[in-house]
């Protein structure tokens, strides 16, 4: 792609808070930024003076930056939070935070327990609690749910529905001001007054009397010289101010605002691939590995354009020994597809009758009537080259789907390659085409690393190496990754533990004896 023109682009974003990408040579996004004025943080990147004084990485970056782009947004809090998805969403190799994959905290309040009360939490689940946020200061808004507790009276006990068993066991009630709905000193009506003034505050509603009120007693404590209460009113008021400035939660692939028009995007990948029209529906295939022992796959599924997440799938390798890509991908594709056929077929046992439709035509035919449980997609991907493209093609053909539109697309090139074809389809890195296919395809490698990380972090938690003298949290997360598990552990001679990285001979001489104490 062309370089841009700086001097000329820089006229055009605004002294306003917001996000901003940088774009190297082919498109891709290397590096996501926050600032509270748009116009000067952009602009002292391509200052000579700014250069000279950066240090290795930041030269490197400013180097490697051929274009650029923004997103306005209200204020700082919403530009932390969509910096912070942004950089999960694209893995921007010069950026360092935010690249796990934990989220913003959101408030949690189910509605439907006898006698709710204020959680945080990291994930919003269909369990039709409600949810506020995200916010971007978490000391803050743990401060003023401690304050909104107080002040209302609402419990804290874990409890599903307490009663007076568990209230001999509390004292919430004298040193947190809970108005101790568990023995009934209020009603179940009053409380749920008190919650439902939480959630109008939370919401944003009624803010400004709360703050009137709490400015007015911290006055008046100054007044009285009681410096002491005065500090605690306004430090809650400055965490009341960080948590209930209004913000927009930026979910994933949804409510983002971008120059990315998805719709637009798959008309162009259909034309490209030369499909009957745009892939209304596609399916991403991605493994990964740890080691031999420990590999994992994912499917990720976007439908005009964007993740439906409720469609994820995750799996479990189960019939491929060692580390082999092409066997891994055959397997999660069948498993995939024949569940598919299978679930469609059960619920529509006239597909049973002989018919002269091919298998897709039949799917697709149930999918018009509304009878198919799961839609085929208008497009199966797999995140490879020619030969995890050929591992799918194989199994498509024995589920006898081999109409289905399948390719692959290889990292390194980013060229898409399509079954009996030899040369690769190279679509420009500043088409949407392209840009939407990465998309789903960095969307599977990351649902698959967090399937692999959880198994991973499961399994050295229930590890029998915990028993083990001497062992710590590090080498056991330092021998689980080298050799995957302990039953592959005890198969290894004591040399082949000291090769492993951050493992002394003493240790691995400890550790190897103990292994084999009951031989």
């Amino acid at each position: 792609m062309e370089k841009a023109d700086f001097r000329v682009k820089l006229r055009e974003v605004p002294h306003q808070p917001g996000v901003y990408l940088m774009k190297d040579r082919i498109g891709s996004i290397i590096y996501v930024g926050k600032a509270k004025d748009l116009r000067k943080r952009m602009s002292s990147y391509f200052m000579a003076s700014r250069k000279m004084r950066a240090d290795v990485k930041t030269r490197a970056l400013i180097e490697a930056i051929w274009d650029f782009e923004f997103h306005v947004v209200r204020n700082e809090q919403e530009s932390l939070i969509l910096e912070g998805k942004l950089i999960k969403d694209y893995r921007p190799r010069y950026n360092v935070s935010f690249r796990d994959d934990k989220n913003f905290y959101l408030v949690k309040i189910n509605l439907l327990d006898p006698w709710p009360r204020l959680m945080m939490t990291r994930l919003k689940k269909d369990d039709q609690a409600r949810y506020f946020g995200p916010f971007a200061h978490s000391n803050a808004l743990r401060a003023s749910v401690e304050w909104l507790n107080r002040k209302f009276g609402l419990r804290v006990c874990r409890s599903h529905a307490p009663g007076e068993l568990e209230y001999k066991h509390c004292n919430a009630d004298v040193i947190r001001n809970c108005s101790a709905p568990c023995i009934g000193r209020v009603s179940r009506e009053e409380y749920r007054a008190r919650v439902d003034e939480v959630c109008r505050l939370l919401e944003g509603k009624g803010k400004r009397e709360v703050f009137d009120e709490l400015r007015e007693e911290m006055a008046r404590m100054a007044e009285e010289m009681n410096f002491e209460r005065a500090a605690v009113l306004r430090d809650v008021i400055q965490n009341l101010e960080l948590t209930l400035n209004p913000t927009r939660q930026f979910s994933r692939g949804r409510g983002l605002p971008t120059t990315v028009k998805p719709l637009e995007d798959l008309a162009e990948l259909g034309d490209w691939l030369d499909l009957p029209g745009p892939p209304k529906v596609m399916e991403c295939f991605d493994i990964s590995n740890v080691s031999s022992t420990h590999i994992v796959a994912s499917m990720v599924r976007f439908v005009d354009g964007v993740p439906d997440n409720q469609a994820y799938r995750r799996y479990r390798i189960k019939t491929v020994k060692g580390q082999d890509d092409f066997a891994s991908m055959a397997e999660v594709v069948r498993r995939r597809y024949s569940r598919i056929l299978l679930e469609n077929a059960s619920a529509n046992p006239e597909l049973a009758a002989e018919s002269q439709e091919s298998v897709v035509e039949i799917q697709r035919r149930l999918a018009a009537m509304g009878k198919a449980k799961v839609l085929l997609p208008d497009l199966v991907i797999v995140d490879g080259g020619k030969g995890q493209l050929s591992s799918a093609v194989a199994e498509l053909q024995q589920l006898q789907l081999h109409e289905l539109p399948v390719i692959g697309l290889a990292k390194q090139r980013e060229e898409v390659f399509r079954p009996g074809q030899s040369d690769p389809i190279v679509i420009p890195h500043d088409r949407g085409a392209l840009k939407l296919l990465q998309r789903i395809r960095d969307e599977a490698h990351r649902f698959a690393n967090a399937y692999n990380s959880l198994l991973l972090r499961r399994r050295m938690k229930e590890s029998l190496l915990d028993d083990c003298p001497g062992m710590t949290s590090g080498r056991k997360s330092l021998l689980m990754k080298r050799f995957g598990s302990v039953a592959e552990l005890k198969k290894v001679s004591c040399e082949q533990i000291e090769q492993c990285p951050g493992i002394q001979k003493p240790f691995a001489q400890a550790l190897h004896q103990w292994l084999h104490r009951g031989d």
